[in-house]
Formats: structure tokens, sequence, C-alpha cells
């Protein structure tokens, strides 16, 4: 119903309700003058009625009138009633409600009575609301990132990234990496593929050897000295590496261990290492480096989270639709987990409506 419609109505009733007051009126007049010359029970009756009527009338206009204006303009005492007294009934109102109504004690029974697990949990457990809900999600962020400032997002993260790195020192994070894994022992298998692998090469490569050595050797000593000499040094280093690979307590394995724990010391305390990785960490953020960095990123991460949003079966869905499964079902069966949200939601509610 439009505003025009409602005051059409309007107009229509008070036409209706004046008339029944000119009505009255009028038989109030007839009657009083048929009264003067015949005195019958029934016109009596009619004037009294009129009259009473025309009273009734007169009462509620003026009482509805004083409500909200001053009847004909003439400022009655006690009229206008609502005008000059909105801010004493709007605070008496209040006042009533919630005393009456938001008291601790009146809203406590209903608040302790708040179960809504069980009811979330059994909507849930519901495959098409899940369906609506994952949908309704996807469509609200899918809006918040094509409504993004791209520049604005690229350069936030350009901002952040400089911001994380000017105070990361990267030898120290090189020394501590160094030192975690020789600490877990991780640099043996290493060592032992390294090992293998010079072995295998020796050994596969023996006729490099005795060429090497024919190529240094004298020319008076004979081909099959430096044979022997060739067999020698493959023989004697294949076994070397091969020992260094099977033996976990090798000599050689222990040695490179503290090398290994005195570089990572070094690169941790001197300023040379330090001043190597700054540099190196200065020139790979450079301005024009790191907003294209940055550019990249976000291209990539808005590209991929739109394609996963937008798609009915994508991975991302299908993982939410999963954990709004698992999550259903512990708000039905789990007691401990019920007891924990109903709380929560109990005490957030009893908060909340206390301070408004």
């Amino acid at each position: 119903m439009n505003d025009e419609l409602k005051r059409k109505q309007l107009r229509k009733y008070k036409a209706f309700a004046t008339g029944l007051f000119v009505l009255m009126t009028v038989i109030f007049i007839i009657t009083s003058i048929l009264q003067k010359n015949d005195d019958s029970h029934w016109i009596g009756y009619i004037r009294a009625f009129s009259e009473a009527a025309m009273v009734g009338a007169l009462a509620d206009w003026f009482a509805v009138t004083a409500l909200f204006n001053y009847p004909l303009g003439l400022k009655i005492p006690h009229t206008n009633l609502i005008e000059n007294s909105k801010e004493r009934i709007g605070d008496n109102l209040g006042n009533f409600v919630v005393s009456n109504f938001l008291s601790p004690q009146n809203i406590r029974p209903y608040i302790q009575k708040l179960k809504v697990s069980h009811f979330v949990g059994d909507w849930l457990s519901k495959e098409r609301n899940q369906d609506k809900l994952v949908n309704e999600v996807s469509n609200i962020v899918l809006d918040i990132l094509n409504k993004l400032d791209d520049s604005a997002v690229v350069n936030f993260i350009g901002k952040k990234a400089k911001e994380m790195s000017d105070d990361l020192k990267i030898n120290q994070i090189v020394g501590n990496g160094i030192e975690y894994v020789l600490n877990k022992n991780d640099h043996q298998r290493l060592i032992t593929n390294l090992s293998k692998q010079i072995k295998d090469y020796v050994l596969n490569n023996q006729e490099m050897v005795k060429e090497r050595v024919k190529k240094e050797s004298y020319f008076l000593v004979p081909k099959f000295v430096d044979d022997a000499i060739a067999e020698k040094i493959t023989s004697g280093l294949s076994k070397y590496f091969d020992e260094v690979e099977n033996d976990e307590n090798h000599s050689l394995r222990n040695e490179i261990t503290k090398k290994l724990y005195s570089f990572s010391k070094e690169v941790q305390t001197e300023q040379k290492w330090e001043d190597e990785f700054r540099g190196i960490k200065n020139d790979f953020l450079k301005e024009e480096k790191l907003h294209q960095y940055s550019k990249d990123i976000w291209n990539s991460i808005k590209k991929s989270l739109s394609k996963e949003l937008e798609e009915e079966q994508s991975a991302l869905k299908t993982y939410l639709k999963k954990n709004l499964s698992e999550l259903s079902q512990n708000l039905q069966t789990d007691e401990k987990f019920q007891h924990k949200i109903d709380h929560w939601v109990r005490v957030t509610a009893y908060k909340y409506i206390l301070k408004n």
C-alpha cells in the first residue's frame, strides 16, 4: 500500500466520521424541537442517543488530538502531550522495558534455555544447506576479490614484505639452518651418498686415471708401472670412500661435521657473511623487483582463488563441505563440543544484551 492510497483512505474515514457527527447533530436539533411540542418517550430516547453520540465523538476527537497537537490551535494546558513530553515518555518507556524485560534476572532463564548447537548441527547435516552456505560464502568472497583495488593490494604486500625483510638477517637463518641439519644428523645421508658417488666415479673411470698417470709420468717409466700406480690409486680411493660410505663413525665424517659446525658459527657471527647476505637480500628485494614479486603473488592468489570459488566441484568447495559435514556430526554427537558451543553462545548473548 503506497502513501497516496493511505492518504485517500484517511480522507475517506475522516469524512465518514465527520458525516456521522453532523448526522447526530441534526438529529439532536430536530428531536429537541419536536420535544417541545410532543412529550413522546421515543423522541427523548433518540435525543439522548444523539446527544451521547455527539459528546462521545467530541471527547474522542479531543483526546486523540490532544495527544499529538493543540485542539483547534488553542494551547490548552495538558495538550500536545507527545511533542511536549516525548523525551520523558521515551525515558520512562525505556526504563520500563529494561526494568521489566531486560534485567539480568528476567533474561537469564531464557538465555539458559538456548541450545543452538543441535539446531545448527541438524541444519548443516542437510546437503542442500551445505551447498547453500558454501555458495553464499563463495559469492561474498568472490565479490570482495573483484572489488578490491589490485594496485593497493600489491603495494600492501610489497610494503609488508619490505618491513619484514628489513630486520631479517639471512646469515642467521642460513647458519641456524646448517646447525639444525647437523643436530638432526641429516648431513650423514649426504656424506653417504656423496661417498658412493665418488667411489663409483673412480671405479667407472679407471682408464682415465691410467691416462692421467701416464701423462704425468716420466717417459722412461714403463707402462706396466704406470698402470700399477693407477690401479693402486683407483683401488685405494674406492676402498677409502667405501669405508666412508659404510662406517658411520669414520674420521672423515667426523671431520666434515666439525668443519660444518665451524662454518655455521662463522656464518652467524662474522661481519663479512652478514654483509654478503645483506647484499644478496637487497639485490633480490630492489623496489622494482619487489613490486613485480608482489604483483605476481597477488595475481596468482586472485586467479587461483577466483577459479576455486567459481567452479561448482572445486577442491576448495569440496574441502569446505567436508569440514561442514564433520562440524555437523560433532554438533550432533559430541556432548562436550555441544556444551562448549552453547555456553559460548549464552555468554556472548548475555553480555551483548546487557551491554545494549
